[in-house]
């Protein structure tokens, strides 16, 4: 039994790769040749809301008219089930539905991010499974926190590699110190960076030395860091930050997206000064 156990174990990391690379086969995404399966993430997602009818259901037509509207507007992808998503509060059925419809009314080349962390490790790949089956190209995983005093740096390296070996598809990291009372341990950042299905962390806790030290110690790996807020995402760019995950997406998509064109080009000045009139709205959307 130990043996087997251990095969398996060695295992995971080959059956992922195997699985990611079916997935990206299946949906027609290209993985250059010589190198590992990988995704860029750089641009902006917005986090999306979810819509409820009167009777407390999931609006689905609703959450279709916001991606009608969204398709106009030049974002790398979309991010269903984050914290705007209202995650916690969706039943694990609803959970995926969410995702099904997303991805249906998605254009192709568009990226679908989808929230799928849970408490436990088991309920956490299982959830990760379901949502690569129902069209997410990305497991966006929030950190356990229910129990943080317990949140170790070994703890949580242990969890996220093994939902990264069982993931059928890439793994980002997500610390959300606001909603969890946990930030991820740099530390553990550094570590699982290493690991060849976790792709990035979305890091919401607005500390750019933070951000800028993980930037600097995973740029040997292939890793990507977003960030977590249009309020701090100029800042971010600055040290080295691919992309961002933004509330203000939901409403002010275009100037985000030229935010994002402004720091690839090296237009500072212009990019602070949009960076500054977007500070006053990202406030509303954020904390009002």
């Amino acid at each position: 039994m130990a043996l087997s156990t251990r095969l398996t174990s060695s295992l995971r990391p080959a059956l992922a790769a195997l699985r990611w690379a079916a997935h990206r086969q299946c949906r027609g995404l290209s993985t250059p040749q010589g190198s590992e399966p990988s995704l860029d993430l750089a641009g902006i997602f917005p986090p999306l809301t979810t819509p409820f009818s009167p009777t407390q259901e999931v609006d689905y037509a609703q959450l279709e008219g916001n991606l009608r509207r969204y398709a106009s507007v030049p974002f790398r992808g979309l991010v269903a089930l984050g914290s705007n998503g209202e995650y916690p509060y969706l039943a694990s059925h609803e959970r995926v539905e969410v995702v099904s419809c997303v991805r249906r009314a998605l254009p192709r080349d568009r990226l679908l991010l989808a929230g799928s962390g849970c408490e436990s490790t088991q309920a956490t790949i299982e959830l990760t499974v379901s949502m690569a089956e129902a069209g997410a190209d990305v497991a966006l995983v929030v950190t356990p926190c229910y129990y943080r005093g317990a949140m170790t740096t070994a703890a949580l390296v242990h969890h996220y590699t093994e939902v990264g070996d069982a993931s059928p598809i890439p793994v980002v990291l997500y610390s959300v110190p606001a909603n969890t009372g946990l930030d991820l341990p740099i530390e553990a950042v550094i570590t699982l960076a290493q690991h060849p299905n976790i792709i990035g962390i979305k890091d919401s806790g607005g500390d750019i030395t933070r951000m800028g030290l993980m930037v600097h110690k995973t740029r040997q790996e292939d890793f990507q860091v977003l960030a977590g807020s249009a309020s701090f995402l100029l800042a971010s760019y600055a040290v080295g930050a691919s992309g961002g995950v933004c509330a203000l997406a939901n409403v002010l998509g275009d100037p985000l997206c030229q935010l994002d064109h402004l720091c690839r080009t090296g237009q500072w000045q212009e990019a602070r000064d949009l960076q500054h009139r977007l500070i006053e709205p990202n406030m509303a959307v954020s904390r009002q």
